[in-house]
């Protein structure tokens, strides 16, 4: 084991893990802000960490406040220091151990990054990783969010198509996701990365001086991929919460475009927004017992009318 790594082994007998970084493709906090509230959520243990020695960057022209660690100081005395820690934290939940990840996307010495990652899954006895993340694009904000996958195995196929997802064609550059995918398969672990489309508007090429829309935390996104991920893992991971505060955020959507129509006409917002929803094909999740659950809730309705 790398020795900037540290850890405690979990003792159940099946283990997963949820992954997130703070990177670039982290568009609605998916990556970030979704392991953050499991990890309080579930009031999990720090198990673990990384050592940022050899990974980070401290300097780069242009990238001051993206790279170096944040300091704060009052009246000439630093008060605080604050990086972004890699650290690993643990629960169990329905007789399974439930790993979450988050730290900071590398900057530096992928592979050897790729290496200590996977050595640390291999050494907690990882059944499987699912990472998360997210990316922006113009797509109704009413509507369940479009999810892409990328896994390591192609003998996991058939499977990833029950969950209703996209299978990625991407070519460009690469999140850490889809990075550690491809090492995975190397390593014959399975790993699976979901990326969440998160709705963003840009007016701009209308007005000079519209301001762009977009969801800076989408519990929505959120919601959609833990359904998944919940699924998969048969964690029984209460999602209530969530479910509220997606259909929250979508209400204070709605509330945001209708003041952005009273004020800017001109932007013809809400035939701009049904041109989205004419153009977008929902592919939401429905597992069987979700299905049984609403025919038996339509059914109780029907009596009770």
């Amino acid at each position: 084991m790398d020795e900037r790594v540290h850890l405690e082994t979990p003792t159940a007998e099946e283990v997963v893990m949820i992954a997130g970084w703070h990177q670039w493709a982290d568009a609605g906090s998916i990556s970030s802000g979704l392991p953050a509230y499991l990890i309080e959520k579930l009031n999990t243990h720090k198990i673990g960490e990384i050592s940022r020695e050899g990974f980070f960057l401290f300097q780069i022209p242009g990238a001051h406040h993206l790279l170096r660690p944040e300091v704060h100081t009052k009246d000439g005395v630093v008060q605080e220091m604050r990086v972004i820690p890699t650290e690993l934290y643990y629960a169990e939940l329905s007789g399974k151990g439930l790993v979450i990840f988050l730290g900071e996307e590398p900057h530096v010495n992928e592979e050897e990054y790729a290496e200590a990652f996977f050595d640390i899954v291999e050494a907690l006895g990882v059944r499987r990783i699912v990472a998360v993340g997210g990316v922006y694009g113009a797509m109704p904000y009413n509507k369940d969010r479009d999810i892409s996958c990328v896994f390591s195995l192609e003998g996991m196929r058939r499977e990833m198509k029950e969950y209703a997802v996209r299978f990625s064609n991407y070519e460009g550059g690469t999140t850490i996701g889809s990075y550690l995918a491809y090492h995975a398969g190397q390593r014959n672990l399975e790993y699976i990365c979901f990326h969440g489309f998160v709705p963003a508007y840009d007016f701009g090429q209308i007005m000079l001086t519209a301001q762009s829309v977009r969801i800076e935390d989408d519990v929505k996104a959120w919601y959609d991929i833990l359904r998944r991920v919940d699924f998969m893992f048969h964690l029984g991971i209460d999602l209530s919460e969530l479910r509220i505060q997606s259909d929250e955020l979508t209400s204070s959507m709605e509330e945001q475009m209708e003041e952005l129509a009273r004020q800017a006409p001109q932007l013809d917002v809400h035939a701009y927004l049904q041109k989205l929803e004419e153009e977008f094909t929902e592919n939401p999740f429905m597992p069987l017992d979700d299905v049984w659950e609403r025919e038996l809730g339509d059914l109780l309705d029907d009596l009770e009318v």
